[in-house]
C-alpha cells in the first residue's frame, strides 16, 4: 500500500482522492499524535491557499480536530511560512496548512507543522497514517464540554507582514518591483509589505476566483513575467507559487534567476558578512551543477540531499547550517523562519541589490547555469516508486548515463506530490539533452501505462 504521505504532505485531487472523509480523519488523528503529551486543551492553527476546495477541507479538518477535543483557529487564506511562524509566534500546539502548492487547482493537500513551525518527521507521519488506517482504534472521542471549539481569526495575516518587514527592514525606495502573486496565497501578504518598504509596485495576478491558482501565471509560468519587467522597465521581477513557500526571480532584462542562483547570490552576501554559519548551503542533488562550481570557486561548501526541502532543513537543523533550498525555488533562511519562504527569499535578494547598487544581472553571474533538461513522464500514481524495476527502463536509463556520464548527469526520480517520474540531463549541449530527456520521458510514460 503506498504511503498516504509525500514530500511534502498528503496530496491529491480534492473530492475524490483527497475526500472530506479523509481530511476529517487527517484532523483526527493529526490533532491526537501532536497534543497528547499535552496536560491542556490543544490548540491547533489552521489555514488555506485560495482554492476553491480549501474552505471545504479546512472545515471537514476542523471538524476533525475538535471531535478528539482540540480547539482549532481558522486564519482563512495565508502564505504556508505564515503558518508556521504563527504557530510558533502564538505558541500553539500545531500548524496545518491546506494547500497543494503549486499544483493545479484541482489538486488539495494538508500540511501539518509541530508546534515549533517546523514539517513533521517521517516517523510523526507514519503514526497518524497508522492511527487513520487502523479506523482510530482504542481513541476515545469526547462528548459534551469535552469537545473543541473554532475560532476565527482574518487579522492574523498583518502580524505576518510586521514580522516580514523586521526580519529583513530594506529600503525599497527608488526600486521598481513586478510581483506576480499566482492568484495565490501571497495576494496580500507579499503586495501589503513590498509597498510597506517603499517599492514602486506593479502586482500582478492578484485577483484569485478559487479556479485561477497557478494558471498560467506564478513561479511555474514565468513568460508573462519576464516580458512585463522589460516593458516597465522594472528592476527585478518577483514570482511565487499559490501558498508562496516558494519565489523565483526575473532580471532587469528579463532574464530568469532560479533558486540556485538567488542561493548563490545570498549565500555570498552572507559569507562576506560573516553570517553564513559554517561557510556551508544545503542543496538537493536536484541544483545545478554549476552551483558545486560556484561553491568550489569562493570558498562555500555545497552539502546535497534528497529531493524535498523537508529534507534540505533536517540537514540543516542537525549540522548547523541556517541557509539552504532547492533550484525550484524552496529557499531556507533559519535564522528568520522555519520554512522556505517566498517572501523573506525575495527580500534577502532585494537587500542584497540595494546594499551593493548592483544590478540583478550582475549578481546572478557569481554562477554560471549549465544546460540542463526536466522533463515530466506521466505515470499512474501507485506505479511511480517502481519504474526502475522494468528492465526496458533501467536499461534506456543505463545507456543515457553512459552517454553523458563523462560530460553531465542524468538523474530519475518519483515525484513526491503529482503522478509524475521526473527526468533530468545535464549537459552541454541544450538540444541534445532535451532530446534524450524527452525519449526517456516517453519510454517510462509508455512502458508504465
Amino acid at each position: 500500500m503506498a504511503r498516504m504521505f509525500g514530500t511534502d504532505g498528503v496530496r491529491g485531487i480534492a473530492g475524490s482522492e483527497l475526500t472530506i472523509e479523509l481530511a476529517t480523519k487527517l484532523g483526527q488523528a493529526g490533532a491526537y499524535v501532536l497534543t497528547r503529551e499535552q496536560a491542556h486543551q490543544a490548540t491547533i492553527i489552521v489555514g488555506c491557499d485560495t482554492r476553491i476546495s480549501g474552505g471545504m477541507l479546512a472545515s471537514a479538518l476542523m471538524a476533525g480536530i475538535c471531535s478528539v477535543g482540540a480547539n482549532a483557529i481558522f486564519v482563512g487564506v495565508m502564505p504556508t511560512p505564515a503558518i508556521a511562524y504563527l504557530t510558533r509566534k502564538h505558541k500553539v500546539d500545531a500548524g496545518v496548512v491546506i494547500s497543494a502548492s503549486h499544483n493545479p487547482m484541482e489538486f488539495n493537500g494538508i500540511k501539518f507543522f509541530n508546534g515549533e513551525g517546523y514539517k513533521l518527521s517521517d516517523e510523526l507521519e507514519d503514526e497518524i497514517e497508522a492511527l487513520i488506517r487502523d479506523n482510530m482504534k482504542d481513541v476515545v472521542l469526547p462528548v459534551g464540554s469535552g469537545v473543541g471549539k473554532i475560532e476565527y481569526r482574518f487579522d492574523l495575516r498583518d502580524e505576518y507582514v510586521r514580522f516580514m518587514e523586521k526580519c529583513v527592514p530594506v529600503n525599497l525606495a527608488g526600486k521598481k518591483i513586478v510581483v506576480d502573486c499566482a492568484e495565490g496565497a501571497s495576494h496580500y501578504t507579499s503586495v501589503k509589505a513590498l509597498k510597506d518598504l517603499g517599492a514602486e509596485l506593479v502586482a500582478i495576478h492578484t485577483d484569485p476566483d478559487g479556479t485561477n491558482i497557478n494558471s498560467n501565471c506564478g513561479s511555474t509560468h514565468m513568460d508573462e513575467l519576464r516580458a512585463r519587467v522589460v516593458y516597465e522597465k522594472a528592476d527585478v521581477g518577483i514570482a511565487f507559487d499559490g501558498d508562496a513557500d516558494r519565489m523565483l526571480a526575473v532580471d532587469e532584462k528579463g532574464d530568469l534567476i532560479d533558486g540556485d542562483q538567488v542561493m548563490a547570490i545570498c549565500g555570498n552576501y552572507m559569507k562576506q558578512k560573516g553570517k553564513l554559519k559554517k561557510n556551508t548551503i544545503v542543496v538537493t542533488v536536484m541544483s545545478n551543477l554549476g552551483f558545486s562550481l560556484m561553491g568550489e570557486r569562493e570558498g562555500i561548501h555545497v552539502e546535497k540531499t534528497k529531493v524535498g526541502d523537508r529534507y534540505v532543513l533536517e540537514n540543516m537543523r542537525e549540522h548547523g547550517y541556517n541557509m539552504g533550498g532547492e533550484q525550484s525555488g524552496h529557499i531556507i533562511f533559519l535564522d528568520d523562519n522555519t520554512t522556505g519562504d517566498g517572501l523573506l527569499s525575495a527580500l534577502h535578494l532585494l537587500e542584497v541589490m540595494v546594499d551593493t547598487g548592483k544590478p540583478l544581472s550582475e549578481l546572478a553571474s557569481v554562477m554560471e547555469v549549465l544546460p540542463q533538461a526536466l522533463v515530466n513522464a506521466k505515470v499512474p500514481n501507485h506505479k511511480k516508486e517502481r519504474f526502475m524495476e522494468y528492465q526496458e527502463i533501467a536499461d534506456a536509463i543505463a545507456e543515457v548515463d553512459k552517454k553523458f556520464g563523462g560530460e553531465g548527469r542524468v538523474l530519475i526520480r518519483p515525484s513526491g506530490t503529482e503522478p509524475l517520474v521526473r527526468v533530468m540531463i545535464e549537459g552541454k549541449d541544450q538540444k541534445v539533452i532535451e532530446k534524450e530527456a524527452k525519449k526517456l520521458a516517453e519510454l517510462i510514460t509508455q512502458t508504465m501505462l
